[in-house]
């Protein structure tokens, strides 16, 4: 249990650093856009941007999943990285199909992986909420009359 501990620990606070880094990447870009004055007004140029930000959240977490499945390949408990991978966002989706398990040895990664997926999701439901929220804003500050 402690050898899980000591490997899955530092693959989490990665994805927590990863996670903060595509954050910064798709928040930081929508900010000067929309702070530059440049909310779109039109619906399609509304859902670009909106599109942009939850694509950018999502790639996040795939590039998380991938590095589980890394993981998970490196420590040889599946032959190929596309099981692994497979495994990996089983896991961090929380989906627990059970289809494939790994050893004992290493079984407790998963709950880990778990407890990882399900923080990082809420990360970027809350970094899209927040974008949402922020253009509903806008244009309502925009047809209030001064």
């Amino acid at each position: 249990m402690l050898l899980n501990l000591l490997v899955g620990i530092p693959v989490m606070v990665l994805c927590l650093v990863m996670q903060a880094l595509f954050v910064a990447f798709s928040l930081r870009p929508y900010v000067r856009y929309v702070r530059g004055g440049r909310v779109p007004a039109s619906p399609w140029r509304l859902t670009l941007l909106l599109s942009a930000v939850m694509l950018v959240m999502l790639l996040g977490n795939f590039v998380q999943m991938a590095i589980w499945g890394l993981l998970f390949r490196g420590l040889g408990e599946f032959d190929s990285f596309a099981t692994a991978l497979y495994h990996s966002g089983v896991n961090f989706a929380t989906l627990g199909y059970g289809d494939i398990v790994m050893t004992e040895k290493w079984r407790l990664l998963g709950p880990l992986e778990a407890a990882n997926g399900i923080l990082m999701f809420g990360v970027s439901t809350a970094v899209m909420t927040a974008t949402l929220t922020d253009i509903i804003k806008h244009h309502f500050d925009r047809g209030r009359p001064d």
